[in-house]
């Protein structure tokens, strides 16, 4: 199992994990093996000590999450628009526990930044609160997001907007950039997406 991360005060958090897994076959990726528990389990480990709250954004049965013992959050409406229609209900889940910002991951990402939420915290004190983090380029799925987007957000979702990036740019997100390992480092892509068959192979690999 992937060492948790140390605890740091932060804002509420949810992982996305609303995709179809089609790269993979189908079925929850998020649910594969994965050193000595899951995907999922690997994720929530580095992410729940950095965050106040907790929940799992998911469509379907969420009886096939209860053993993590998380709030299973559906799609906001209009639903099956991507990882936005997850950010949107994440941020209504967010308002009712009195918060006032979102950090969200994605679901297959086992090795992301320990780091991460207070990094993504300094990047959003520029602008108006929103940050997205980047490596060789930007994930805006790893994102700091205020609450007070919830309306904005609601209105792009109207409109058919799909883009993270796109919606987080014109909420004028901070950038938090982390680096890559070096070439040759036995540390992994802390980004790196359990996407497809070989992806996973690689990420149980760097284990």
């Amino acid at each position: 199992m992937t060492t948790p991360c140390n605890t740091v005060k932060a804002p509420v958090g949810v992982i996305l994990a609303g995709g179809q897994s089609r790269r993979m076959g189908g079925g929850d990726k998020t649910l594969l093996p994965f050193g000595t528990g899951t995907v999922l389990e690997a994720v929530i480990a580095r992410f729940a000590p950095q965050v106040a709250a907790l929940a799992l954004s998911a469509n379907g049965d969420p009886a096939r999450f209860a053993r993590f013992g998380l709030p299973v959050l559906p799609d906001g409406d209009p639903a099956g628009q991507g990882p936005l229609s997850g950010v949107l209900a994440a941020l209504d889940w967010a308002m009712v526990q009195g918060a006032t910002h979102l950090v969200t991951v994605p679901a297959d990402a086992p090795f992301l930044p320990c780091d991460l939420v207070p990094r993504l915290i300094l990047a959003g004190e520029g602008g108006p609160g929103a940050a997205i983090a980047a490596s060789d380029r930007p994930h805006g799925t790893f994102a700091l997001w205020p609450v007070t987007c919830r309306d904005r957000l609601a209105a792009a979702l109207e409109r058919g907007e799909r883009r993270v990036l796109a919606f987080a740019t014109a909420e004028g997100a901070g950038i938090a950039t982390f680096p890559l390992p070096d070439p040759g480092s036995r540390w992994p892509d802390p980004f790196l997406n359990v996407n497809t068959p070989a992806d996973l192979a690689r990420a149980r690999a760097a284990l």
